[in-house]
């Protein structure tokens, strides 16, 4: 393991340590994001796939950092949309500037795969914490199995994950 992937998890679970409980996105969920990410560079997944993993991490520690401001009773205007653009900014502009991101070969359906992936990544693990949520609320604010939280999110993305896996070998 890296010097860099090894300081990254390190992070990763002491912020999973220093977590609360009521959390709209658990840290268990964060680190295995994260997790997933290190192993997909580590193992020369394609970028799309990648791009999957860093979308999702955006997605929760964006909503992870509101709850976290929330906790602490710290608001003001335009919070919410300020959170999740700096930590797409902070993601992107040195994927960018590093040149992983706007390679002409890079592309997939003609968009950047990196950038495809995460805008895919992010669409999917909102839409798994949203349906978590949803089952959870409609069944009396209790889940209808342990791990329920984790696995919508992950789940999703996982699928997606090995779709593109395949997609990305035809072209």
């Amino acid at each position: 393991m890296s010097k860099k992937n090894a300081i990254l998890s390190a992070l990763l679970m002491l912020s999973a340590a220093a977590a609360k409980p009521v959390f709209a996105v658990c840290p268990v969920c964060t680190v295995a994001v994260g997790a997933g990410l290190g192993l997909a560079e580590w193992l020369g997944i394609d970028d799309s796939i990648s791009g999957l993993w860093i979308g999702a991490l955006i997605v929760s520690m964006s909503l992870w950092t509101i709850n976290w401001l929330n906790g602490r009773n710290i608001r003001f205007r335009g919070r919410k949309i300020l959170i999740f653009l700096g930590y797409y900014i902070i993601v992107i502009l040195p994927l960018w500037y590093k040149g992983k991101i706007g390679h002409p070969l890079n592309r997939l359906c003609g968009i950047d795969k990196l950038l495809f992936g995460i805008i895919l990544g992010s669409i999917l693990f909102s839409a798994g914490v949203i349906v978590h949520n949803y089952i959870r609320k409609r069944n009396g604010d209790i889940s209808y199995f342990k791990g329920q939280k984790i696995a919508f999110p992950v789940g999703l993305l996982l699928i997606a994950s090995i779709i593109l896996y395949f997609t990305c070998q035809l072209f």
